[in-house]
This record gives C-alpha cells, structure tokens and sequence, in this order.
C-alpha cells in the first residue's frame, strides 16, 4: 500500500534531481572557455513504481525521478579524425617553418646572396677577357673567387644550423612527449579507479582528451578504450601508453657525419632499446626536413665540385702572363725549376692536388702527390688545339680522398700560388695556339708543329670560364668529361634549385591552408557536439528553476494538505 507521506518523497526527488540539473548547466556555464572541455548533461530516470490498491484493482503509481548518470557529450569519431588530422597539419606547418628558414638563407632579392656573387665573378672574367694583361683585373677575379667562396661556406654553415637546430628543437619535443605519455597513463589509472564505483570520470576524462589532442601534434596515433575506460595509444606498431604504463622516446647517441659534418640522430623506444620510425606529426617532419636541409648542402657541394673540377681542368688549358713566352716551346714541364708562363695551374683547391669527378658516387675525389707532371699534347696540325694533361709524377706518393656535401665546401679554396704575391700572373686567361715550327735556319718544318701561348693581352680562355657561367656543356669548352652540376650551365644549376625550393615552399603553403581548413571543419564538428552553447545553458536554467520552483510548490501544497489531514481531521465530538 501506498504510504500516505509517499508524494512528499516524490516532490523531494523532483527537487534534488532539478538541483542537480541546475548545478550541472552552472559547471558547464563557468567551463564554457575551458580548453578542451565537453558540456555535460544529468540523465533523468523515473524511479521504481509502486503498487496501489484501487477499487478497479492494483495499479503501478510513480514515486518520482533519480538521475541515473551525468554524462559527457562527445563526438568519438570527431576525436579519431581529429586526432589523424592534426598531425598532418602540424608536419606541414614544420616543413612549411622550415622553408621560411631557408628561403632567408638562399634570398637573393638583396645584393648578398650566392647568386649575387656567382654573377660578380662571371663578370671579373668577362673583365678580364678584354684586358689580360691588366693587373688590376687579375685581382678583382682573385678578390670576387674568395666572396664567392666565403658566401657559399657561410650558406653551408647556415644550413648545418638549421640542420643542428631541428635536431634540439626534437630532443626538446620528445621531452615534451613523454612527460603527455606519462600524464596519459596517470589519469587512466585515476579513471579506472573513479569508474570503479559506477561513476563517469567526465573532466577527467577532458582532461585526457585534451593530452592526446597534444600527443597528436608530435606522432600519428590510434587510440583504443578497453573495457576499464583506460586509453591504448599506438603508433606505427608502438604502444606508447598502455593502461597505466607508458614507454618512453629518446634520442639516439650521436652518429658521426662527415660529409655534412655534423652529428646524426635517431628516435629510439628507450625501454624495448630499437628505433621507432614516426609516419607523421612534427617528429616525422623534423626527420624529413634535416634530410631536406642536407640535399641543400649536397647542392652547394656539387657547385664547389664544379670548380675544383670541371672549372680547373679548364683553367689547366690556358697560360698565365709570368715569364717569357719563348719557354713554354717545350712538350713537358714539371713544376720545379720550371720558369716559363704557367699551363697546368689550378685556380681552386692545392697546386698539388688532381681533383677528378665520379659520377658514379657522386663524389669528387682529390689525389695529392709529391710531384706533378704537366705535358702538352703534341699537336698534328694547325687546327689541333694543344691539350695540357696533369699527372702525378710516376713514383710519387699518392694521398686520395674522397669528398662530398659540406667536405667539397670546406675544401673549395683559391690556389696558394695565385694568392702569393705577383700569383695573379699565373691566372690562365689566355690560350695556346698551335704554329708550325722553325727550323734552326729559319725554315718551316713540313708536318711539325708546336703549341706556343698567344699575347699576354690575349684573353680567350678567359672568355672560355666566363661561358661555363651561363652556357650549357654543349657550347662550351668542357664538353669531353662528366660535370658535378649536370649538362646545364652553373647559373642554371643554380637557379633550377632556388627555383625548386620556392615552388616546394608555395606547394607546402597550398598543402598547409587545404589542412588547416580541414582540421577547422573537424573543430567545430567536435564543438557542435561537445561545445558549450550560451542560449542553450540559458534555457537549461530557466527550465530546471521552474522545475525546482514547481516541485517545491507542490511539495508545499501536500504538506498542508497532510497538515490539513492529521491536524484538523476527526475533531468532531471532542
């Protein structure tokens, strides 16, 4: 049976429960600005009936309402695409930071880039071209060689920052990751925990949330909740957090790298000691952005090749303004005790040294000798053009090396002799020409002839370097051996790679702005759902004071019926 007091326990319940409501919209109405946090709702019930005796019978009549739960609203599948998204868009937001970084580098919009010197030292040889014989053109060539070679060394040093700077800035981050890891495995234990007794861990649950949308900026993730309502996190087949453990990143001890030099590192999984290999977010964008870097310096590397090689040889096949042009009327020299104009001089790199191109490793290889040989081919006819050949002297000590990326840089360097005083005579900037040769009485030899050096005024082989600046290998001088930059000209060379790095840096922008509008499409998918809303807390509120103001009405409206019942019922007779 009904007990008589029942409706005051179903008003009570209105009340609590109203209470509860309006308490609920208060938490989402202070949180509204909360990063990360969802709105929150009471899940109202009707509790059990209760069995009434009628004259028609048993009836069930309601006792009142409970809140069964408070729950959280949250778009799962938002946060997975969330989650997925936000990696990509910080990797290109890296790449994206990166270009900016080298595009500074490599601007040549101001008079102080690379571009800007190579195009001053064309100019010294075409200078040098019309007046040979002219000292203070030799200079200026000697002078614009050495700007040209400490603008590509600073570029290159500029470049192994970038490069050392990515490498801090992901040993900083990884840091970062794993003190996220670690907060991760602490609230799922303090989740499971609170769950336990039946509740729903709502802001706790925010609170994790919130971590591994910050995770999901560094690696690509799969989140997975087991049954305990605690978060697996795996990445590319690593758990990273599991439960209430979580396995620490780290970086690699230092891999020792010559050819750019500077020191390499890989991401490794500190507690199972093998590396992991990020596929997206900022750790898979630093990774890519420092071999990136190094491809710039490898660039930079095959332009110094260029002229320890093909740029060399070359000069090797022009005269200097030293000595009397009646001694070079010999087939051989060798560098000591040879007194006659230069042929055979390097203008880049040591006097001693034989630097060759392989194409197969891409590398320029660099043989020192005791002693050099230097010869002139002997010439068949007045149209044969006399080739200086270089060698080591048979018997004499060899030390090869094999140099690329930053060694060919740091190796680049203006001849000593051509530096030493009255060294700018030994620039080769005129030719040898061939003339049939005298006999000692004056007469011309049938079929012989002899390569002797045009005037000192002559500039041809002066304008034979300027065109390797602008020419492809076709149309010039060069057309007999493999060149580091290719079969195009060295401006070309040039050009085609800040060309590259400008549409990569634009494709980059094109590919940052499609994801940032992706990943703001997904936000507010996630806040439509989880998102306070103002007007709808508003109403929530008003609705749920009428509520409480309607039940507590009622409830004192029973009362006094009931006071109305024991009070002032069966007082007749008294």
């Amino acid at each position: 049976m009904r007990s008589t007091f029942a409706g005051l326990n179903t008003m009570v319940s209105g009340i609590t429960s109203n209470q509860l409501s309006l308490h609920t919209t208060g938490h989402n109405i202070t949180n509204a600005n909360t990063k990360g946090y969802s709105r929150q709702a009471v899940n109202l019930g009707t509790t059990h009936a209760q069995e009434v005796s009628t004259s028609n019978g048993t009836m069930l009549a309601g006792t009142g309402v409970a809140a069964s739960s408070i729950q959280r609203a949250r778009n799962v599948y938002a946060d997975k695409q969330y989650w997925t998204e936000n990696s990509t868009k910080t990797y290109y937001e890296t790449r994206q930071t990166n270009y900016d970084k080298i595009e500074t580098i490599f601007n040549d919009t101001e008079d102080t880039g690379v571009l800007n010197e190579l195009e001053k030292f064309y100019k010294a040889w075409q200078t040098l071209s019309s007046g040979a014989s002219t000292s203070s053109n030799r200079v200026s060539v000697i002078s614009d060689a050495q700007s040209l070679i400490d603008k590509l060394q600073t570029a290159a040093t500029q470049v192994q920052s970038q490069i050392n700077s990515q490498y801090d800035d992901l040993k900083s981050d990884l840091t970062k990751f794993n003190d996220l890891s670690a907060q991760v495995a602490q609230l799922n234990k303090n989740i499971a925990l609170t769950e336990s007794m039946g509740a729903t861990a709502n802001d706790l649950r925010d609170q994790r949330d919130n971590l591994v949308d910050e995770m999901s900026t560094y690696v690509n993730l799969n989140v997975y909740e087991d049954q305990h309502g605690m978060y697996n996190i795996v990445s590319n087949g690593a758990s990273l957090v599991s439960g209430s453990s979580f396995m620490s990143l780290e970086l690699s001890d230092p891999i020792k790298n010559p050819t750019y030099g500077i020191n390499d590192y890989n991401i490794r999984l500190k507690e199972a000691d093998i590396d992991f290999i990020p596929q997206d977010g900022k750790f898979k964008s630093l990774q890519d952005t420092v071999a990136e870097d190094k491809t710039f310096i490898d660039k930079l590397g095959n332009i110094a090749a260029f002229f320890l090689t093909t740029f060399n040889d070359l000069h090797q096949q022009g005269v200097g303004i030293d000595g009397t042009d009646s001694d070079i009327r010999a087939y051989t020299s060798t560098e000591r005790g040879y007194t006659g104009p230069s042929f055979g001089v390097n203008f880049f790199g040591n006097d001693d040294t034989i630097y060759t191109w392989d194409d197969g490793t891409q590398s320029v290889v660099a043989r020192q000798y005791s002693s050099i040989t230097r010869s002139l081919d002997q010439p068949d006819s007045e149209t044969s053009i006399p080739r200086v050949t270089i060698a080591g002297t048979p018997g004499a000590a060899e030390k090869a090396t094999t140099m690329k990326g930053m060694q060919l840089i740091d190796a680049l360097s203006i001849n000593s002799r051509i530096t030493d005083v009255s060294g700018q005579n030994l620039i080769a900037a005129r030719t040898l020409a061939v003339q049939q040769k005298v006999s000692s009485t004056g007469a011309l030899i049938e079929n012989e002839y002899e390569a002797v050096p045009n005037g000192a005024g002559d500039g041809t082989n002066a304008v034979y370097l300027s065109n390797l600046f602008n020419l492809n290998q076709s149309e010039t001088q060069d057309t007999y051996t493999a060149r580091p930059i290719g079969v195009i000209s060295l401006n070309s060379y040039y050009q085609s790679m800040t060309s590259k790095l400008g549409s990569d840096s634009e494709n980059m922008d094109q590919k940052q702005d499609a994801q940032d509008d992706l990943i703001q499409q997904i936000t507010n998918w996630r806040s439509s759902t989880a998102g306070v809303d103002w007007n709808e807390e508003l109403t929530n509120m008003i609705k749920f004071q009428t509520g409480y103001s309607a039940c507590a009405r009622c409830l004192t409206t029973m009362d006094e019926m009931l006071d109305k019942l024991i009070n002032s019922t069966g007082m007749v007779g008294r």
